[in-house]
């Protein structure tokens, strides 16, 4: 990947008609944020800064189904069967957690670990010694895995959309999350895969996996097409690129749901057409912004703000 550190200029946060653009979160997710600053409908934005699956069906529908687990206590049991039969692993190496953020977290207090190199993930430890963690895809590269590689933990988020597959199935410890790919990150699923998955339960506070996620765990992965959804990923990021392209862009682009673009200032062009893109200063990338792969319809809107703000 090639980077520009050298000599950037970082751009203002102020938007087309002069109000201010908040300054852009960690993880992306701005949408709401902005909207509200900018005074737009938050239903009309267009959140390119987090890289959610765009061809999963909408979840309202099996939420419904299941709001009756609201009013008791969680019991993830069931869940968590259902994952292991869809990873084909035994029930007793899976963990469910609220979201892969928690996964990170229990992994990362039980065994500590740094990153092989930067940029990376920002919630990753950054210890000098311990376990060498690497998401796959890499995040914010976009590229899978060479198969030589070896990591003691792999983040595995993006790992479905970019294989068509749930998880690798290597040895080492493995955390993930369902959220990218049923493009629900207010319903919080993740989890570790591991052989010894007991020494990270211990420390999860009891019921942190919600009821209604929990309930709605089989039915989602019922519903699921990962090779389908994986094939129309690619498809669209090649479309997404080309697009970028013919506007006299450059996208850098993996296996990941995403592209990365050098385009210093765009977030904030962009941001009072209700279109928000992934600031990468986070990542010790200023100057670059994450487009997240769109739908057709998200594919049009974007080129039409492009040709706007550009």
């Amino acid at each position: 990947m090639t980077r520009r550190y050298d000599a950037v200029a970082m751009p203002q946060h102020t938007s087309l008609e002069g109000f201010p653009t908040p300054l852009p979160g960690p993880h992306g997710g701005d949408g709401p944020l902005i909207a509200r600053a900018l005074g737009l409908d938050p239903a009309s934005i267009l959140d390119l800064s987090q890289s959610m699956n765009p061809f999963a069906p909408s979840i309202s529908s099996i939420a419904r189904d299941h709001l009756d687990t609201l009013s008791a206590y969680p019991h993830p049991e069931a869940a968590t069967h259902a994952l292991a039969a869809a990873f084909d692993v035994d029930p007793v190496q899976v963990l469910l957690t609220n979201g892969g953020s928690e996964a990170i977290s229990l992994v990362s207090r039980e065994i500590g670990g740094r990153v092989k190199s930067e940029p990376e993930f920002s919630l990753h430890p950054r210890n000098d010694t311990g376990p060498l963690w690497r998401s796959d895809p890499h995040n914010p590269s976009g590229w899978l895995a060479a198969s030589e590689e070896t990591a003691d933990v792999w983040d595995e988020a993006f790992y479905p959309l970019a294989t068509g597959t749930w998880f690798s199935n290597r040895s080492s410890v493995i955390v993930g999350s369902l959220t990218k790919v049923f493009a629900c990150p207010g319903l919080r699923i993740g989890y570790v895969i591991a052989d010894d998955v007991d020494r990270f339960s211990q420390h999860q506070p009891t019921w942190a996996v919600n009821g209604l996620a929990a309930a709605m765990l089989p039915d989602l992965l019922g519903a699921a097409d990962l090779p389908g959804w994986a094939t129309a990923t690619t498809s669209a990021r090649h479309a997404l690129s080309a697009m970028l392209t013919h506007r006299g862009l450059d996208p850098e682009s993996g296996d990941a749901p995403w592209v990365l673009v050098y385009a210093p200032g765009l977030r904030e062009r962009l941001a009072p057409l209700g279109i928000i893109v992934r600031d990468c200063a986070s990542f010790g990338m200023p100057g670059y912004v994450r487009i997240a792969v769109p739908d057709d319809t998200g594919l049009a809107r974007l080129g039409a703000g492009l040709d706007q703000a550009m």
